[in-house]
């Protein structure tokens, strides 16, 4: 290496060092915004499908990007102790099943590191689509039928999984309880 080198080098991570600290505030201020960070993920979906769209190609990428972000939604659907790869089972008697009942569901990619991984590979793709070397000739109809076909499949398995151990990897928020009969007598 010379010094030109080395020097280029250094100037190029003293700049990508200054811009951390900027990202990562970004990312900290986006974490509660959860709507607003999908928003912003399906608009970079839809600009690198609008450049794949009018640029004809680099369709081999986007097969890429589709079965990443297809292994990320099975990460984030997927609890994080799997009852048959770690030989945990389902609660057999009641006992059991009371001491699992207060739990959270546990996954195995959190909801914000689905997002900011997915959104780094919509982006990565986005930047790999300037580069023709990445413009692989391919019969795309043949890639999106078997893509479609692997999506199916997947998530037929992951179903029939999260039916077997009956568990639901989203929540619809905390329970509100509406006082019955009794409730209404104690408040007069």
């Amino acid at each position: 290496p010379t010094a030109a080198n080395t020097a280029a080098n250094t100037a190029a991570a003293a700049a990508a060092a200054a811009h951390v600290p900027q990202v990562q505030q970004w990312l900290d201020w986006s974490t509660p915004h959860i709507m607003a960070r999908w928003a912003v993920f399906g608009g970079l979906v839809c600009l690198y499908a609008l450049r794949v769209w009018y640029i004809n190609g680099w369709y081999i990428i986007t097969y890429g990007l589709g079965i990443y972000l297809l292994n990320n939604f099975i990460g984030f659907l997927s609890p994080l102790a799997d009852p048959e790869s770690d030989g945990l089972d389902i609660p057999t008697t009641m006992g059991e099943a009371e001491d699992l009942s207060g739990k959270p569901f546990g996954r195995k990619l959190s909801e914000f590191k689905f997002w900011c991984a997915s959104a780094r590979a919509v982006c990565i793709s986005f930047f790999m689509t300037f580069f023709e070397m990445f413009n692989i000739p391919v019969f795309w109809p043949i890639l999106l039928l078997y893509f479609i076909a692997l999506f199916v499949l997947t998530m037929k398995r992951q179903i029939k999984h999260m039916i077997k151990h009956k568990y639901v990897p989203w929540t619809g928020g905390k329970k509100k309880y509406k006082g019955g009969p009794a409730a209404t007598k104690l408040s007069k």
